[in-house]
């Protein structure tokens, strides 16, 4: 295979519409936007959710109601098997190392949470990150701690 053998594959590339090329071309005249009306004119359309006039929807709708979506506190979440296979046995785990080993990207984090899933063979320091409760049994069986 050569540069020049390489082609795209069939139907993607296309060609493009052509408008106003006069009418026996299929898309002259009005140019595929039909005869009269708004949608017909150049310029800027309508917007999304104009019914025409018509009050609409999202204003015919009450607003109620108190959302806590604003005040919710996000956790990375990881497990156990994460930290088996991204640290070395003997491993001091806080906030740092776990972004430092690209578990947790992002400044929309509050902190980490390890949770108990997978299996767990190093033992491991925790600190400054929290811990489920099978976690924190796998962590302990496996010769860690977990400091406050």
């Amino acid at each position: 295979m050569r540069l020049h053998d390489i082609k795209p594959n069939d139907g993607a590339k296309h060609s493009r519409k052509r408008l106003g090329r006069g009418e026996s071309s299929g898309l002259g005249k009005t140019s595929g936007r039909g005869n009269k009306g708004q949608k017909s004119r150049a310029g800027k359309g309508i917007r999304i959710g104009f019914e025409g006039g018509q009050m609409p929807l999202y204003r015919r709708l009450p607003r109620r109601g108190f959302n806590n979506a604003n005040f919710k506190i996000s956790y990375a979440v990881l497990n156990v098997s994460d930290l088996e296979t991204k640290f070395e046995a003997g491993a001091e785990i806080n906030e740092e190392a776990i972004r430092a080993a690209g578990l947790m990207k992002g400044q929309q984090w509050a902190g980490a949470k390890i949770l108990g899933d997978g299996e767990l063979t190093k033992s491991f320091t925790v600190s400054g990150v929290k811990v489920s409760a099978s976690a924190k049994t796998k962590i302990e069986a496996a010769g860690g701690s977990i400091a406050e």
